[in-house]
């Protein structure tokens, strides 16, 4: 079983899954890195050029190749759960933890990566909350377990998920 990290933009997924991964033995995979791999250059360029139809088409081939995995540790898309054609493919193939903060919080973290809007004609701070008030329910559906990163160091993150994963998996 794969293990996927899932959540908002500015959640931790990254930050907590490189050394998540080394942590438990698993590979590392991120979504966000995949695409460019598979582009030649950041998936923000295809969003700008060609729409976020192109950028939702990538991720679900990505997608269809992380659900032929096994013992993975994968970073899923801040919006990847928020779409049913994706967890079509990926349900039962892996535990799926939902990386939560309050909103400030994620904000605060996602202004140092300016990222495409979601929502066109907005603020970060507009895009970022109508993002959770329209999908809260989508990414608490996909979840099997809820964590949250707010106010931890990356260490005690890493300690806590191992023994939650542990827990599950006994």
């Amino acid at each position: 079983m794969n293990i996927y990290l899932c959540g908002m933009i500015g959640s931790g997924k990254t930050t907590i899954g490189t050394p998540l991964a080394k942590e438990t033995g698993r590979d590392f995979f991120d979504l966000d890195q995949e695409m460019d791999k598979h582009l030649g250059y950041s998936f923000h360029r295809l969003v700008r050029e060609k729409g976020w139809v192109a950028f939702r088409e990538l991720e679900y081939a990505i997608c269809k190749r992380f659900a032929r995995m096994d013992h993975a540790l994968i970073c899923l898309g801040g919006g990847t759960v928020r779409y049913e054609w994706n967890m079509d493919i990926l349900r039962g193939t892996g535990l799926f933890i939902l990386l939560t903060a309050g909103l400030d919080e994620i904000i605060r973290r996602v202004k140092i990566a300016d990222r495409p809007r979601v929502n066109t004609g907005t603020t970060l701070e507009e895009d970022v909350r109508a993002i959770w008030a329209a999908s809260e329910n989508k990414y608490m559906d996909a979840a099997d377990i809820v964590y949250k990163t707010e106010g931890k160091s990356i260490g005690q993150c890493i300690s806590e998920l191992i023994a939650i994963i542990e827990k599950h998996n006994g």
